[in-house]
């Protein structure tokens, strides 16, 4: 056994792995027991392309699209999630977002990566969406940059953490219609003009917490298309499967 493995065998033993949403004792660090695990409803099989939403079906190759998004197509060409937003997904996503569990990010990486495969081919530059500087002096953090960030340390991709700009501040979106959401974020978000070199002609992968309707999405992926991206993607953490 090497020295490292030696140090991580003592430690393991003074410090033993604890699950992320409970703190019951796991296997190994960065992971959820076995009960969290299962009441936690991570996407699989068969989703639509655009949203991630599962779909009732067998995964059989060729690409869908729920009802929502063939009714009204997104601006982004394909989107993925790594769980619902219900159960223990939502105690983790508010956990990250509002709790300063930002110890989240890593493992959260992990299953937005795996969910993303597909989308993360062919280097795309990662984006987080941004939060306004208000809310982010309240907040201290944005939760979607050190997502973006943990991502790209992941998998090896390319970040830009301040690459949009949130220049109006909007109120908060819960409990507003998808028409009303995307009335909200009109002009709102922008690219950042010292960094519209690095969008010219590149495949953009936007990563957020939560989709709901897709709005801040809408809003992100137009300004990355109006900057010159060949493509736009999204990847987010959870998704709100009933709007």
């Amino acid at each position: 056994m090497t020295l490292r493995a030696r140090i991580q065998t003592a430690v393991s033993l003074v410090y033993p792995a604890r699950c992320l949403n409970c703190g019951g004792l796991v296997e190994s660090d960065f992971g959820l027991c076995s009960a969290c695990w299962r009441e936690t409803s991570f996407i699989s099989g068969l989703v639509c392309d655009a949203c991630g939403v599962p779909l009732p079906g067998e995964d059989d190759g060729q690409l869908v699209h729920c009802d929502a998004c063939l009714q009204n197509p997104r601006v982004w060409a394909q989107g993925r999630a790594a769980f619902l937003y219900d159960g223990q997904g939502r105690r983790l996503v508010l956990a990250l977002k509002h709790g300063d569990r930002t110890d989240l990010a890593g493992p959260a990486s992990g299953w937005m990566a795996r969910a993303a495969t597909d989308l993360l081919q062919g280097d795309p530059l990662l984006l987080p969406v941004p939060l306004h500087w208000t809310r982010l002096l309240r907040r201290r953090y944005n939760q979607s940059a050190l997502l973006a960030q943990a991502l790209a340390a992941r998998t090896g991709c390319d970040c830009c953490p301040d690459g949009l700009l949130r220049r109006k501040q909007t109120p908060m979106l819960e409990g507003r219609s998808r028409n009303e959401r995307h009335a909200l974020l009109d002009h709102a978000i922008s690219i950042n003009p010292r960094m519209r070199d690095r969008f010219l002609g590149r495949k953009i992968l936007l990563v957020d917490d939560v989709m709901t309707s897709g709005a801040t999405l809408s809003a992100c992926s137009r300004a990355c298309l109006d900057a010159g991206a060949e493509e736009v993607g999204v990847v987010v953490l959870a998704r709100v499967s009933v709007l």
